[in-house]
């Protein structure tokens, strides 16, 4: 406004000089308008119709000149505000988690956590886990309105804590930028990276008591949660952000469609009351819809909301801070970092809109629009129309070849037979059209839960092929191989 007002006065005292350089040059064309005792003067017509116009363009100019320096204006105080795609831009250019997010253990995360310290981050020990692993909390802003992260409770889940890493580096080093600078101003946010850093040593869902942290909130047996209960507290923050990661064959309601992102606005209680707590957790959660709308637009999804009287997320929200639920599923054809960097957009957006206001003016019905997280819909890979022959023997009998459907399943460490059968009502995130083709499992029986070990054959082959032996692949070349998550061979697509 200072700006604004500095260009208004500069425009008053321009009109001003050059009116009365108008009405100095008007005098000048005054002419006698014939003889008279007195000396009588007229303005040329003329003339006097020139230095009005010349006065209505002096105004309309004056006008423009004022719109031109609000607009300005408007636009500075627009750009103290990253947009989405900046986050996105800025990610690419400036991240410093390097390595994927399932292959980061603790020492790892201490190793991002001294730099970020080194770079005069605050950063301090809040407690350790039940095998003595430190636990850290990084802090950013000196504003009223408190807010708190926390993520990788479930040690299998690591996705946002590189991304709350590269948010705080992010923060830390862009001080100087006005959207930064509003947040250090008007928020203070704490963050732990990693609750669960048992777990996430051996990549596994639940601490070293093998319990699942999220559903000890009432009990409070473990170490893990215990910190997390108390650090709440004691702090008492007015926002709370819980984050996960959820199954990769998540899909958004009946669509089809794979759930990169799923969020909750946590319910408080039973009945899934809203409160203004809740209904600013709704607003976040549409904030994060807009950020991430142009990058995975469709597939965002809802999770599920039933109150659980055992999870931190809702005794959190009955305990007086509203908590978003942030649930980073699979991305097809994307790495993992994509994904980090997708959670970093979110909630750098987010937190800056949380700083100057944003969020209340956020409409909660883009939320609440969301479809409801469906599972069981989707399947890694899909093998349709292939001639199935199982191989499985009692006595003299043999399974006749059939002609199916068959689904996949890639998790981390293996690839499973999920279904067989008409699978016409499921996606595959990969789909393959099997037909003219035979498929034999590597070994022994083929049913749902075996391993996904399968070789493929052209069906015109089939006479000349005993199915029986027991070393078929060696001495029946397939033309491709799928074993555990990989083709070999080349891949094949099926179909011709």
């Amino acid at each position: 406004m200072l700006r604004f007002n500095r260009t208004l006065s500069q425009c008053c005292l321009f009109r001003f000089k050059c009116g009365w350089r108008i009405v100095e040059w008007r005098m000048r064309f005054r002419k006698p308008s014939g003889l008279s005792s007195k000396r009588e003067v007229k303005y040329n017509p003329d003339m006097l119709k020139l230095v009005l116009m010349l006065k209505c363009i002096l105004i309309m100019t004056s006008v423009i000149t004022l719109m031109t320096a609000l607009n300005r204006d408007v636009a500075g105080q627009e750009r103290k505000s990253a947009s989405p795609e900046d986050y996105y831009k800025a990610w690419t250019e400036g991240h410093v988690t390097s390595i994927d997010p399932s292959k980061v253990r603790h020492r790892d995360l201490r190793g991002y956590l001294d730099r970020l310290q080194a770079a005069g981050l605050r950063i301090n020990e809040v407690g350790r886990s039940g095998a003595g692993r430190e636990i850290r909390a990084m802090e950013f802003g000196r504003g009223p309105l408190k807010v708190f992260l926390w993520s990788q409770m479930h040690g299998d889940e690591p996705t946002a804590t590189s991304a709350l890493i590269d948010l705080f580096h992010y923060w830390q080093s862009n001080r100087h930028l006005p959207a930064v600078a509003a947040i250090e101003q008007s928020l203070t946010v704490r963050a732990v990276p990693m609750l669960n850093p048992d777990g996430a040593e051996l990549f596994q869902r639940r601490n070293l008591q093998s319990i699942d942290i999220n559903r000890d909130a009432r009990s409070l047996v473990t170490p893990e949660g215990q910190l997390l209960k108390r650090l709440r507290d004691e702090w008492q923050p007015a926002i709370g952000f819980n984050l996960h990661n959820q199954n990769t064959r998540t899909a958004v309601g009946e669509t089809g469609r794979q759930a990169t992102i799923s969020l909750l606005a946590v319910a408080h209680d039973p009945s899934r009351s809203d409160n203004p707590g809740r209904v600013r957790s709704k607003k976040i959660c549409s904030t994060i819809i807009h950020a991430l709308s142009p990058y995975i637009d469709g597939q965002i999804g809802r999770y599920d909301d039933t109150f659980n009287p055992r999870a931190f997320g809702d005794l959190i929200s009955q305990w007086g801070t509203p908590v978003v639920l942030i649930e980073t599923g699979g991305w097809q054809g994307h790495s993992e970092m994509d994904l980090v960097r997708l959670n970093f957009v979110a909630l750098a957006y987010t937190l800056q809109e949380l700083a100057a206001g944003a969020v209340d003016k956020a409409n909660p019905a883009a939320y609440d629009a969301l479809p409801y997280n469906e599972t069981g819909a989707l399947f890694s890979l899909i093998i349709r129309h292939a001639t199935i022959i199982n191989r499985y023997r009692e006595g003299a009998f043999t399974v006749p070849p059939f002609t199916a459907d068959l689904a996949i399943n890639l998790d981390a460490t293996r690839a499973t037979i999920a279904d067989l059968g008409d699978l016409g009502g499921f996606t595959g995130l990969d789909e393959i059209d099997a037909t003219g083709w035979i498929i034999a499992p590597v070994r022994g029986n083929l049913r749902t839960g075996s391993e996904a070990a399968l070789l493929f054959y052209k069906k015109d082959r089939a006479a000349a092929i005993d199915w029986a032996v027991d070393d078929l692949e060696s001495r029946y070349p397939p033309e491709a191989v799928f074993n555990n998550g990989k083709w070999t061979g080349g891949k094949w697509t099926g179909g011709k």
